[in-house]
C-alpha cells in the first residue's frame, strides 16, 4: 500500500511539473539594484516580478533617440544616457532594446564591426577616453532595475538618402568592404546576402561577441531580413539553392540564422538569463484567421522579408516575439485587436513570450491618419488596456523613446500604466 502510495504521488507529482513547465514564461524577471559593493559590476541580480512587461526602443541610427547628435566626447554620451534612462525609469518602463548595431558597425569595442558613424560622425572614430557605449548603458540600466537588450541589425550594412557616400566611406577594416562580393546594392541602400553562409556566420559570431563580453539581458533582431522580393540574389541562389523553390530558399537562410542566434545565445551568453528574441513587423501572413493567418491586407514578413516567424513559434528558436502591431483599433487593412488576438492564439500552449510593438511615433502626425493625429494617445491607452486584458500579451514596447521624452502626456499616460 505504501508503495502504491509513492508511486500515485509520484505520478501526480510529475504532472504537475509538466504543467508548470508549459505554463512557464521564459522572460526574466527584472534585476535588481546593485548594492555599493556591486558598483564596477554589471549589477545583474534579478528580483520577481510578475506584471505585463513595458519596453521601449532606444534608436541611435540617424540621432533619433541617442546620441542627440555624433560626438566623440564620452562625457557628453554619459550624460545622455543617464538622462534617458531617469526618464525610462520614471515612466515605469522595465526593459531598454537599445540598438548596438544600426548597421554594420558598432556601439561598443568590436574585433569584427567598425565604431558607428551614428555614434562619432564617422565610422570607425573611436569615442574619447576608451569609452564603450555598451558597457556604460548596462551598467547604467542595471542600477536603475531596467533589463538591457541589445537590438541588432543583422543584414543592413547602409541605408538612407546618404548611403552611397556612407558606404564609399566605409573603413577598410569593414567586412563589407573585405567581402564585396557579400553586399548587395537595393533600392539606393547596401545590404549583406542572407544566402551566404558566411554572412550569417558573420552575424552569429557578432552576437557571440556581445554576448560573451557583456551580461545583456538579450538580443533582438528587428524586421531587417530581406530588404525586397526583388533582391538580387541570382548568383548565391545559383550556388547554394539546392533545387528549392526560391521563396523557400529565403526562408530557410533567415531561419537557419535564426537556430544558429538561439543556439548562440543559449550556450555562450555571459548572462545565463540572456534571451533571444525578434521584432518582426505586425503580419505574418494575410489570410482568413486562423492558422493560415491574420484578416489583415497588409505588409506579410513571411513573403516580402522571409521572415517565418510562425515557424520559429512552433520550433522554439525564439523565446519571444515582439510584432510592430502599428496600426489602430479599428483599421480597415490591419485591425489593432484582429492581429493582438491573432498573435495570442499563436503563442497560446508555447514557450514562446508575447510583447505587442505599439507605434509612438505615429501620435500627433496627419500622415497615419486622423486617429493618430488628433487621438493619438487616447488611441496608444487604448491599446494598453487591450493589451492587458488579453490572454497570453507578456507586454508592450514603445516605438521609440524620442516620443516619451517629446510628449508629456504621452509619458504621463505611460507612467499611469505602469508606475502604479
Amino acid at each position: 500500500m505504501k508503495r502504491l502510495f509513492v508511486l500515485v504521488l509520484i505520478f501526480f507529482l510529475a504532472i504537475a511539473a509538466i504543467v508548470m513547465w508549459n505554463n512557464r514564461s521564459v522572460f526574466p524577471s527584472l534585476p535588481s539594484a546593485p548594492s555599493a559593493s556591486d558598483e564596477e559590476s554589471d549589477g545583474n541580480d534579478q528580483a520577481e516580478d510578475d506584471t505585463m512587461c513595458s519596453a521601449v526602443w532606444v534608436a541611435t541610427a540617424y540621432a533619433i533617440d541617442y546620441p542627440e547628435e555624433p560626438t566623440q566626447s564620452a562625457d557628453e554620451l554619459k550624460e545622455q544616457c543617464k538622462t534617458i534612462l531617469d526618464e525610462i525609469a520614471a515612466a515605469g518602463i522595465d526593459t531598454v532594446y537599445f540598438q548596438v548595431r544600426p548597421s554594420c558597425d558598432a556601439l561598443y569595442p568590436s574585433a569584427l564591426f567598425p565604431w558607428s558613424r551614428y555614434l562619432t560622425g564617422t565610422c570607425d572614430d573611436a569615442p574619447s577616453d576608451s569609452f564603450d557605449p555598451l558597457k556604460y548603458w548596462l551598467k547604467q540600466a542595471h542600477k536603475r532595475g531596467l533589463r538591457l537588450e541589445a537590438w541588432i541589425n543583422p543584414y543592413r550594412i547602409c541605408a538612407g538618402a546618404n548611403a552611397a557616400s556612407d558606404f564609399e566611406t566605409l573603413p577598410d577594416s569593414s567586412p563589407a568592404k573585405q567581402h564585396p562580393d557579400w553586399v548587395v546594392s537595393y533600392d539606393g541602400s547596401y545590404y549583406f546576402d542572407p544566402g551566404i553562409p558566411e554572412v550569417r556566420a558573420l552575424v552569429v559570431n557578432g552576437v557571440q561577441e556581445i554576448v560573451e563580453n557583456y551580461r545583456v539581458d538579450g538580443i533582438q533582431f528587428d524586421d531587417y531580413f530581406y530588404p525586397g522580393t526583388d533582391f538580387d540574389d541570382s548568383d548565391t541562389y545559383t550556388a547554394y539553392g539546392k533545387n528549392q523553390a526560391l521563396d523557400d530558399w529565403r526562408r530557410d537562410n533567415v531561419n537557419e540564422l535564426i537556430q544558429d542566434v538561439y543556439q548562440t545565445v543559449h550556450t555562450c551568453a555571459k548572462n545565463k538569463d540572456c534571451v533571444f528574441g525578434v521584432s518582426p513587423s505586425g503580419i505574418w501572413k494575410n489570410g482568413t484567421g486562423g492558422a493560415d493567418g491574420s484578416k489583415t491586407t497588409g505588409f506579410a514578413h513571411y513573403s516580402e522579408c522571409y521572415a517565418d516567424s510562425i515557424t520559429w513559434i512552433q520550433n522554439g528558436w525564439v523565446d519571444y516575439l515582439c510584432p510592430q502591431v502599428y496600426w489602430e483599433i479599428g483599421n480597415d487593412a490591419a485591425d489593432f485587436q484582429t492581429l493582438a488576438d491573432w498573435w495570442s492564439e499563436q503563442t497560446r500552449d508555447t514557450n514562446i513570450d508575447l510583447l505587442i510593438g505599439l507605434a509612438g511615433y505615429k501620435i500627433g502626425s496627419s500622415e497615419y491618419g486622423s486617429v493618430w493625429e488628433t487621438d493619438g494617445i487616447a488611441e496608444i491607452a487604448r491599446q494598453l488596456t487591450l493589451c492587458q486584458d488579453t490572454k497570453n500579451i507578456a507586454g508592450v514596447a514603445l516605438f521609440s523613446y524620442q516620443n516619451l521624452r517629446n510628449n508629456e502626456d504621452l509619458s504621463k499616460k505611460w507612467t499611469e500604466y505602469f508606475s502604479s
